[in-house]
């Protein structure tokens, strides 16, 4: 792994191999394995675009090929700050294949968060829009770029139709390179050796602090996390996944999310806004199936609904709304399925790792009123005091856990880890739980830092 993060013990190591969990496949190489088997099918949907796993694939190796040949080398990091777009996948997967390491960076994000991320990583290069909303991207990269040695090389992302203010490709004073995302192309060539138990990507901490600490997820634990929550609630090339949270949240991109759909051939449809006046109408063009939304975005589409015939908006092909990131009332819980004839799942999920799930079979009380049971047989929970022993079932504690797709250590964070870690290796979600008498988790959260 790289310099500053924290391996599993080879003991772990060989367990999850042994169990299956770990396959050995990076991501970029699982996606060419989707494009020869679902090469004609949609992929991908953003407005009146649509791609194949064919052509996403051979997008993702020309991307690659133009990265490479811009200067991008294995293992150096790349500070990924993109809405919902094509261009988001694309250049995700394209930096895997080089075998860059993308640091999936909210598009909300400003120069304080941002230059942190920058500096933490020793960031080489930096992808996203040069304008987006009213904010100067590019400028604030500059600004970064200025402040120190490492990032050299900006992309910029502009939307179809438009042209950057900045022109083609420019080096400012500092060194740093300006190349339009859309001219990153190339004949692919060679893909360098890559191994499954490095860094795919980071994620950042959902914490409120100006300085989030970063969380390093490999080929094989990720790999495994999106497979086991794909298999968990069946989808299959038939679902159509609605991306209506941002793409780079843990929640959207893997949970099973944007690569769990892609994981079965299904089709993924991005939606830069998860504002009814925006999703409703897609969900029904679109044929969505499945989609995860935060408790608010459900309240927005169910009094939007109540507005509006559903002749307007037809919801009639959603078949499961995943709910996380906050805590959802009952009264809103029990609306969504006899409103909109699907089955609600709730969810707790952390970029560093653990995620819980109710399950499609479960009685009705149990996913009105719990965040369900970890995804994998092999996460191992506890709920301890504050001197740090187990509480009984029934009764609250702060949620520990250690697993197959938990990290153990954040990236360049020893203080920080001595204080999130126990010695046996249980990372302290900060957050308060209980299990119920079946089994169930019932969370509320201590701190930010869930997902």
């Amino acid at each position: 792994m790289l310099d500053g993060c924290t391996p599993w013990p080879e003991d772990f190591v060989d367990r999850y191999w042994a169990a299956g969990h770990w396959r050995g496949n990076t991501l970029d190489n699982l996606l060419r394995g989707w494009a020869l088997q679902y090469g004609p099918r949609t992929a991908l949907v953003h407005d009146a675009s649509r791609l194949t796993y064919a052509n996403l694939n051979r997008r993702v190796d020309r991307m690659a090929a133009g990265f490479r040949l811009r200067g991008l080398r294995p293992r150096q990091r790349v500070i990924v700050q993109l809405p919902n777009v094509p261009e988001f996948v694309i250049t995700v997967f394209a930096l895997m294949r080089v075998g860059a390491v993308p640091v999936l960076c909210p598009v909300s994000h400003r120069a304080s968060e941002v230059s942190h991320v920058a500096r933490v990583t020793e960031a080489a290069g930096y992808v996203g829009p040069s304008t987006y909303e009213g904010f100067d991207h590019t400028a604030m990269a500059a600004d970064i770029a200025a402040q120190g040695p490492f990032l050299r090389r900006v992309f910029t992302f502009e939307a179809p139709g438009t042209s950057s203010p900045y022109g083609g490709l420019t080096t400012d004073t500092s060194g740093c390179h300006y190349f339009p995302l859309g001219s990153v192309d190339a004949p692919p060539g060679p893909a360098p050796a890559q191994s499954a138990d490095q860094v795919a990507f980071f994620l950042l901490s959902g914490g409120t602090s100006a300085a989030p600490t970063l969380i390093p997820r490999t080929h094989n634990d990720y790999a495994y996390q999106a497979r086991a929550a794909a298999e968990l609630v069946s989808l299959t090339e038939n679902d159509v996944y609605l991306a209506a949270l941002p793409a780079e949240s843990p929640f959207t991109f893997g949970c099973p999310g944007i690569i769990g759909t892609l994981s079965v051939g299904g089709t993924v449809v991005l939606a830069e806004s998860p504002e009814p006046a925006e999703c409703l109408p897609v969900i029904g063009r679109e044929r969505v199936t499945i989609t995860s939304v935060v408790p608010a975005v459900a309240q927005l589409w169910l009094d939007a609904l109540d507005a509006l015939p559903m002749v307007q908006a037809d919801v009639s092909s959603l078949r499961l709304v995943q709910i996380g990131g906050a805590p959802l009332h009952r009264a809103t819980a029990e609306r969504i399925g006899p409103e909109w004839g699907c089955r609600l799942q709730q969810v707790f999920g952390m970029a560093e790792g653990l995620l819980t799930l109710t399950r499609p079979a479960d009685p009705d009380e149990t996913v009105l009123t719990t965040q369900g049971r970890p995804l994998s047989p092999d996460d191992e929970i506890r709920m301890v005091d504050a001197d740090g022993k187990d509480v009984p079932d029934g009764e609250p504690g702060e949620l520990l856990a250690r697993g197959p797709y938990t990290l153990r250590g954040y990236y360049r964070a020893p203080d920080h880890n001595a204080r999130s870690f126990t010695t046996d290796g249980y990372f302290r979600t900060g957050n308060l739980a209980r299990r119920t008498r079946d089994g169930n988790l019932v969370v509320s959260r201590l701190d930010a830092g869930g997902g």
